[in-house]
């Protein structure tokens, strides 16, 4: 059996491989609630033979969306929403489900996409973003409104109200949010934490709010339910978060309980400068793990079997995290199983799409007619 096919386990939660569906915003949502686009996006992913599939970034207050089409998880319609949703796919498909919670901060209220993805002014049906500090993501643009000490303690019983629906709702896993310039990524990094109080300056200061947020998420998730957390390793310019900060960040974490780091990187500044290229983000989850003994996921552009086998087989990661490839090809799983000779996990409607080379893909077996 190669490694990425093989079994692993987040305290109580069983995954049959180590592939992961990683969250994919698709702003579609209407006032925070799933549509029927969510169930048959998530749905062709249920059926790719995955190990964990994980619903988009969720917010956890109006607000906290980072567009108005984001999926919310704040009140009784959007609690209801994602229970609809995780009891169809549960209907079609074994896999587990995980749910990303965050709060975009002063990346809220922006256009979709396919929009042009800038912030959307109050006067133009947006809102006025909430932030750290009074530091605008565009340097054009009006500053976002700084959380004061009191606005800090409400947000964080948000958090705790979203993990309490979250439950309520199905699911059997949360990822916290803190990557890609969203707010708790916005209070680690001295690029947007300008803060002179107890969050701000120093590397202790600033680590404080999201251990806080994480601390209090795990005390109201149950204790058999995996809790993990997706950061931006680097933010890819001089003089902002970094690697090392990650490293103490992580093992900070590890301490209070986290069940695994979802590794990735950028999304704090447009003057970052990414060096995009194959698995581009994977010597970031290698240095982490080789800090933590907690489960390490490495993401960015990780396409082949065979390279995923290899982040595997030689320590850089425990799990694989996928989600544009998934996009261009929801049978991945199947390929890489193909090509790694394993087998995998597949609804008996579609077995008959195994070839005669392929005999032993779907396991054991068997498919008739008269």
């Amino acid at each position: 059996m190669s490694t990425l096919f093989s079994p692993f386990e987040l305290r109580s939660l069983r995954l049959v491989n180590r592939i992961v569906v990683s969250p994919m915003c698709q702003y579609s949502a209407v006032d925070g609630c799933a549509q029927p686009w969510h169930t048959v996006h998530l749905g062709q992913f249920a059926l790719s033979g995955a190990g964990l599939l994980m619903v988009e970034a969720t917010a956890v207050e109006p607000a906290g969306r980072i567009t108005a089409g984001c999926l919310g998880l704040y009140d009784d319609p959007t609690e209801n929403a994602l229970t609809d949703l995780a009891r169809t796919l549960r209907q079609v498909s074994p896999m587990p489900l995980a749910i990303q919670i965050g709060h975009a901060g002063r990346k809220a209220s922006s256009g979709r996409p396919w929009e042009g993805g800038q912030l959307v002014p109050e006067a133009a049906g947006g809102w006025r973003p909430r932030g750290p500090s009074a530091v605008p993501q565009l340097e054009h643009e009006p500053p976002p409104e700084a959380i004061d000490a009191a606005g800090l303690d409400r947000l964080r019983e948000r958090f705790i109200e979203s993990v309490r629906r979250a439950d309520r709702a199905g699911f059997e896993a949360i990822e916290l949010h803190a990557a890609h310039g969203y707010l708790l990524h916005e209070f680690l990094s001295p690029i947007a934490n300008h803060r002179t109080d107890d969050y701000g300056g120093s590397l202790e200061n600033r680590l404080r709010y999201p251990l806080q947020v994480f601390a209090a998420m795990r005390a109201a998730w149950p204790a058999h339910k995996p809790l993990g957390i997706r950061i931006s390793a680097s933010d890819w310019i001089e003089g902002g978060w970094d690697v090392p900060s990650s490293i103490v960040f992580a093992q900070a974490l590890e301490k209070l309980g986290c069940d695994w780091i979802d590794v990735s990187s950028g999304g704090i500044s447009p003057r970052q400068k990414i060096a995009i290229g194959p698995g581009y983000q994977v010597p970031f989850a290698a240095a982490i793990k080789a800090a933590v003994k907690m489960p390490v996921m490495s993401v960015g552009l990780i396409t082949e079997p065979a390279q995923a086998e290899e982040i595997l087989t030689t320590g850089k990661a425990d799990l694989i995290a996928m989600a544009r490839g998934l996009l261009l090809d929801p049978r991945w799983p199947w390929r890489a199983a193909a090509a790694l000779g394993d087998s995998v996990s597949a609804p008996r409607q579609y077995w008959r799409s195994q070839s005669a080379s392929q005999k032993n893909l779907f396991g054991p077996t068997s498919f008739g007619t008269r």
